[in-house]
């Protein structure tokens, strides 16, 4: 059974830090992309940030650049997300996202997590 399966959310304050990682299990994810969405209340989801299956490519959205940094390690089938400088509008469900083909909008991508909650407090 294909699992991911997001951890390290909760409340933070304000320019706080949270570490959100992936553990992906039950399935080969050899040369698949992974990425980060997130939704917050009442919006649509939106991309966070993408690495490549070597981790040499990786992508974010402009309003994470230079606050988060996205890394995996393959060796352990997991993917992180080191988030820096939190604000509130940062305040949403973040969930991961595995397949060969990684899109900015999500669709077509095949693997997903439940997701975990951030919440930054101002």
């Amino acid at each position: 059974q294909v699992q991911l399966v997001e951890s390290g959310g909760g409340l933070v304050q304000a320019g706080g830090s949270l570490r959100l990682s992936c553990a992906a299990s039950g399935h080969t994810f050899s040369g698949y992309g992974m990425a980060w969405f997130r939704q917050a209340p009442g919006k649509e989801r939106e991309f966070v940030a993408a690495i490549s299956w070597s981790g040499g490519s990786t992508d974010y959205a402009d309003s994470v650049k230079g606050r988060f940094t996205i890394s995996r390690d393959n060796t352990k089938n997991t993917m992180i997300l080191q988030m820096n400088s939190l604000k509130p509008e940062d305040t949403a469900v973040y969930y991961c996202a595995a397949d060969r083909t990684v899109t900015r909008s999500g669709n077509g991508m095949g693997y997903w997590g439940k997701g975990t909650l951030v919440t930054v407090s101002s």
